[in-house]
């Protein structure tokens, strides 16, 4: 099956998705929160481009910003008031971990991870905000703090680059632990008003990454993008087949009854398991499958 997959891109590749960010835009729905200034409305009044409203004049208010038709119309001195255009920092984690190092059909989960977040570092750029990621592997961690440069967005897409390549040898407690440090790093960095995307196949998500999820979504607005390959849910055809791995070629036999059984009970319950702590996180999850185009599912996000 993996020689019909796409195992890795490298950094042309992800450089070249900035063409498919063009026809996206970030949305907006909600004030942004943060300090520095940029394309989005703060939920702070001052002076700025978007008129707010107008209220009786109160000391101290800035003269220029007197409305005189409505002053005369009621009698009474009343100002202008503006809402400060902000900007919403970006911070995208990409996990390349060791169970993204699968896929059956167009990619690799971990190649529809890196150009799902590559896209949205793009959009992020092109929409005038600073951009930042943590991209973590079975290996390290690598964080980079949101920053408002082209060159920040290469250095992103290299760290995306250089993950796929990494020797997949962890085990499972490891891949746990990674994420979960990579949500710590995240919460050290994303304080408020940050628009955040963790793109992941949540195989090892547990209790505590639901709650680390629930505490950046209090004050951030989190998107969760959950990458996974059709073999992964349902078992193809009955027959034999070979699958390459770290350790070399393993076959299944698909025709055998008490492996499918077996193999749909365990995805029911990984499944429901999922579901558990997607909803105590209290945030629904996109799903990109590796046969799609992860524009396709940015799509859905951007509406």
């Amino acid at each position: 099956m993996t020689d019909l997959a796409r195992t890795a891109v490298d950094l042309d590749d992800l450089i070249q998705m900035q063409a498919e960010a063009r026809t996206l835009k970030l949305p907006a729905r909600t004030p942004a929160r943060s300090g520095q200034l940029g394309s989005h409305l703060s939920i702070h009044q001052g002076r700025g481009m978007e008129f707010a409203e107008v209220r009786l004049y109160q000391p101290g208010d800035d003269i220029r910003a007197i409305d005189w038709r409505v002053t005369a119309r009621r009698q009474n001195p009343h100002t202008k008031l503006f809402q400060e255009e902000r900007e919403r920092p970006v911070l995208i984690l990409c996990d390349l971990g060791p169970s993204m190092f699968f896929g059956s059909v167009r990619a690799y989960k971990q190649v529809a991870a890196a150009q799902c977040s590559a896209t949205l570092a793009w959009m992020g750029l092109y929409n005038g905000d600073r951009v930042g990621g943590v991209v973590f592997s079975e290996s390290n961690i690598e964080v980079q703090r949101p920053v408002r440069r082209r060159r920040a967005v290469l250095r992103l897409l290299d760290s995306l680059s250089r993950g796929q390549r990494q020797q997949v040898d962890s085990t499972q407690e490891d891949a746990a632990s990674r994420l979960n440090e990579a949500l710590v790093e995240t919460r050290r960095i994303a304080h408020t008003g940050f628009r955040i995307y963790v793109i992941s196949d949540f195989m090892q998500a547990d209790e505590t990454s639901a709650r680390l999820l629930n505490q950046l979504a209090r004050h951030n607005r989190l998107s969760l993008i959950r990458v996974v390959d059709r073999f992964e849910r349902e078992l193809p055809p009955p027959g034999r087949y070979a699958i390459a791995s770290g350790e070399g070629t393993l076959w299944i036999d698909t025709s055998n009854a008490a492996f499918r059984d077996a193999f749909d009970k365990r995805v029911r319950e990984h499944e429901t398991r999922l579901e558990n702590l997607f909803r105590y996180a209290g945030i629904p999850a996109l799903t990109l499958d590796t046969e799609q185009s992860p524009t396709q599912v940015l799509r859905q996000l951007t509406r």
